[in-house]
């Protein structure tokens, strides 16, 4: 679906709205991770969200993160986050440490959901350092279904709310910090998972390449992944340029190899919301209307790719001479 303002089409994920929240408590989860409570300024209702979504924090100077919600669904007057500081980060965690204390209001979007938790009778959770925030409220989430989450940090004081998920959750929480444990041994925490289990698993990139590798001969769909950042997409499909037409307008413009489709779209003057610009937010997805996808993204399924009917622009190009999006 699209909108138009001042004659230039506008997609139905550009128009998404921003809302003020304001953050209510602050503290710390762990060592280098604060948790903030977000809340309505007038102390309305949140939009409702289901485990595994996120919000995008619009911060200073244009910086835009995505943090996870990890409290509890049912609770429509609060969203939490937790939020690890990353000394080598590009600020944005920097950011949420230093400036964001009880009273501060602050831009946010969404709730929007990449990784969402699908109905089974058995679940394997794997949560690496933060890792753990969108698998907290997937435990509660997974009701009377068999299911047990194997936690790792490089230390038990790094890691947020394990003593939390220990208490209320007992011995299906198993907590493995590096320090005292090793690495995480997921081969024999694999081999002994019944063929229905879905595994859910968010953490480190060394962790999900480890745990996909492992989990690549069983059937599509039991793995889930979320990641914080991209993985190796290899080179493109197409080393020449595409067009893309833009179906609001009739628009068609040319993507060069070095350019990418949301900054050629973006140049035009159409707007389109975006964040990450790498594939792992989801922000950019947009639907495509004819044309074959060269999928560059971290979110896609392969089932999701194989329907061809949407895109993360920021990182998707074409695998054919053009694309129609639904811009």
């Amino acid at each position: 679906m699209t909108t138009t303002t001042e004659g230039i089409a506008v997609s139905g994920a550009a128009s998404e709205a921003e809302r003020k929240v304001v953050v209510h408590a602050r503290e710390w989860a762990a060592d280098g991770v604060v948790a903030l409570d977000l809340r309505d300024p007038a102390g309305g209702e949140l939009p409702a969200w289901t485990p595994g979504a996120h919000i995008d924090l619009a911060l200073a100077d244009g910086l835009v993160r995505q943090y996870s919600l990890c409290g509890d669904p049912a609770d429509r007057t609060t969203w939490r986050i937790a939020v690890l500081r990353e000394p080598d980060g590009r600020g944005g965690s920097a950011y949420v440490h230093d400036e964001l204390h009880p009273g501060t209001a602050i831009l946010i979007r969404g709730p929007r959901n990449h990784f969402p938790l699908h109905p089974a009778p058995r679940y394997l959770f794997i949560a690496g350092g933060i890792g753990i925030t969108p698998i907290l409220p997937m435990v509660t989430a997974a009701g009377d279904a068999e299911w047990r989450l194997v936690y790792g940090g490089r230390s038990a004081a790094s890691m947020a709310f394990a003593r939390e998920l220990q208490a209320a959750h007992g011995d299906r929480v198993v907590l493995r910090p590096q320090d005292e444990h090793g690495l995480l041994d997921l081969d024999r925490l694999l081999a002994d998972e019944h063929p229905d289990t879905l595994v859910y698993c968010c953490g480190p990139a060394p962790l999900l390449e480890a745990v996909e590798a492992r989990c690549a001969a069983r059937p599509p769909g039991t793995l889930h992944v979320e990641r914080f950042t991209p993985k190796d997409a290899g080179e493109p499909t197409r080393a020449e340029s595409f067009e893309v037409e833009l179906a609001a307008t009739g628009l068609a413009l040319t993507v060069p190899p070095e350019r990418s489709i949301l900054e050629v779209v973006e140049e035009a003057g159409v707007q389109i919301l975006s964040s990450c610009r790498e594939g792992t937010c989801g922000t950019c997805e947009t639907a495509v209307l004819a044309g074959e996808v060269d999928h560059r993204d971290s979110l896609l399924t392969p089932d999701e790719r194989a329907a061809n009917d949407t895109m993360f622009v920021c990182v998707s190009r074409a695998a054919c001479p053009k694309l129609v999006l639904d811009l």
